[in-house]
């Protein structure tokens, strides 16, 4: 018997273009029982970056989103681009969404976003010594305020659950296990 689960086939169920799409897999378990309509969801891959600057301070936003209630604390984040790396793109994304640059980037791993239904893979950056070079230039939907903030603000945040999004608050532990 084998472990692995085996996709005889797939079908589109829904197609939003670049942001959402979602098929239907025939796939059959390890133990040989079949489900035909197994949903598996495929967004595009993403970044989030925990920049901080050289004196220990953290970028953050404070912003609204769509599926949350009420305000969240963030870090910097986006989707990779067609062709662009993970780390390019967390590179861009802070450029465009702070006006911060590193020259010190250690990655926090590339995880699967839902183990059983896809949804993307998310890479973690932690960026060190930003500094400011430009304006930031954010094409963001959502309301936000940039806001540099400590190590104990962030773990405040981080215990009352201030980083409402689990990507956002993951990154964030993972950052300040290694800082």
């Amino acid at each position: 018997m084998s472990d692995e689960w085996i996709l005889h086939s797939k079908r589109s169920i829904l197609d939003c273009g670049r942001f959402l799409r979602v098929e239907a897999h025939d796939l059959e378990l390890p133990d040989g029982v079949r489900i035909p309509d197994w949903p598996f969801i495929i967004t595009p891959d993403y970044v989030n970056v925990v920049a901080i600057t050289p004196d220990m301070k953290f970028l953050c936003f404070r912003q609204t989103k769509y599926a949350i209630e009420g305000e969240s604390l963030s870090m910097v984040g986006g989707y990779i681009d067609q062709g662009e790396t993970p780390v390019d793109a967390a590179k861009r994304e802070v450029l465009e969404e702070t006006g911060y640059t590193s020259d010190t980037w250690e990655s926090l791993g590339s995880y699967v976003v839902d183990a059983n239904r896809g949804c993307g893979n998310a890479h973690l950056f932690l960026a060190r010594d930003a500094v400011k070079v430009a304006d930031a230039v954010s094409d963001d939907l959502e309301a936000q305020e940039f806001v540099l903030l400590t190590r104990s603000e962030i773990e405040t945040a981080l215990d009352n659950g201030d980083f409402k999004v689990l990507a956002w608050s993951a990154v964030m532990a993972l950052a300040l296990r290694v800082i």
